[in-house]
């Protein structure tokens, strides 16, 4: 089984842990200030390397709002969108982080790239694989730094699974089962952004699904993607009277839900690896399940979270033998001494200032990608599809 990129990942609390060269500091911009945006700006106002230049955001005024709920002063904010910000020579911008809603993460990717700028895309990569694979012809054309923001990959104890894995004690796998969820979870307390289509494109598959797509395709090197067949449904986000609706918004909300709010899939990777998946933002049932890897030699059982929160649920258990006798290994819970979305920060940050390759590259991301743009089209179509990747 191949390891594409090891490379760095088994250092970024280390490098986090050392001390930062502040007399270089990189200038930074923030493209869409709302929700997720808050954690940006909190983990940059961490760094000692980094001064916050300018944002922008389609809604009149919610920048210059945005920054002065942080206490972040001087910055530049009268921008239409995200075009005239980048365009802004100016600024002298370094890198930018996109925290828009999902359609609009490639045109301002692209937009940001050509313009020969650093970037730090939020998460789901994009919404669908056309728009990935364009995004990446422009970080080829740029050059640059583009990095997906999947801080779970950055925890410890989502580095171990990939260091058990790629360990050889399992042998060679042949089964994943995976997903998440939350029993009551469509996230609408900040408005209907992640509900509707024409701004979020992607439900709980993009939200949180990407993620725990990522914990095990990262843990056995991102292989191939072949086959996929996919389901979605959404069932609880159309049902007015869904409980995790706001009472009087209820109506609205559901009318407005164009996403999905569960899905599953049946996946073949290259090497011959099955995957078998699920996630929901809502079920009828506290868990879909634990993560579960299957190999030759041994299985390793992954607790499930109560909500899918980019860690493990406790201890992960080993099943193989010794001396011929079958065997439990468990694995207890590392703790974090920092936080994830500063140790994302931080990884892109070193990244631009070194000139070294992206935390969470997308050669990668890619792949992820085109397994939740399948599942998409094989729910539509209704039958297996097969993913067809383009050359970058």
């Amino acid at each position: 089984m191949a390891d594409k990129s090891m490379e760095g990942l088994n250092d970024f609390t280390a490098k986090a842990e050392s001390k930062v060269d502040s007399s270089r500091k990189l200038r930074v911009a923030i493209i869409g200030c709302g929700w997720i945006a808050g954690s940006h700006i909190k983990s940059y106002l961490a760094q000692p390397d980094v001064e916050i230049v300018a944002g922008a955001d389609l809604i009149p005024g919610k920048a210059a709002a945005f920054f002065a709920k942080y206490g972040v002063e001087g910055v530049k904010t009268d921008y239409a969108n995200d075009e005239e910000l980048i365009a802004d020579k100016s600024l002298n911008l370094d890198a930018v982080s996109i925290c828009t809603y999902n359609r609009q993460h490639a045109p301002c990717a692209i937009h940001a790239l050509d313009a020969g700028l650093n970037v730090l895309l939020e998460k789901p990569f994009t919404v669908t694989l056309d728009e990935a694979v364009e995004v990446m012809r422009a970080e080829k054309r740029s050059g640059k730094v583009i990095s997906i923001g999947f801080q779970p990959r950055l925890d410890a104890n989502m580095q171990k699974i990939k260091e058990i894995v790629q360990s050889g004690v399992l042998g060679d796998i042949y089964y994943i089962q995976t997903g998440g969820g939350r029993r009551r979870g469509i996230p609408t307390p900040f408005g209907t952004t992640f509900i509707e289509d024409e701004t979020a494109g992607l439900g709980a598959l993009g939200d949180i699904g990407c993620y725990s797509l990522d914990m095990v395709l990262n843990a056995i090197g991102y292989p191939k993607p072949l086959t996929v067949t996919g389901y979605k449904s959404a069932f609880f986000g159309k049902d007015p009277n869904y409980c995790g609706y706001r009472a009087d918004k209820r109506a609205e909300y559901a009318k407005k839900f164009g996403v999905d709010d569960f899905a599953a899939a049946f996946i073949r990777l290259e090497g011959g690896i099955i995957l078998d998946f699920r996630i929901a933002w809502a079920m009828n049932l506290d868990t879909p399940g634990d993560t579960i890897i299957l190999g030759t030699k041994g299985g390793l059982r992954i607790p499930s979270t109560e909500c899918w929160n980019g860690t493990v649920g406790g201890p992960m258990k080993i099943y193989h033998e010794v001396c011929g006798q079958q065997v439990e290994t468990e694995i207890p819970v590392i703790k974090m001494n920092q936080g994830l979305f500063d140790l994302k920060i931080r990884s892109f940050l070193d990244a631009v200032k070194n000139g070294t390759k992206a935390p969470v590259p997308t050669s990668q991301i890619l792949y992820n990608q085109a397994i939740i743009d399948g599942i998409a089209k094989s729910a539509e179509c209704g039958r297996e599809v097969e993913i067809e990747i383009p050359e970058i």
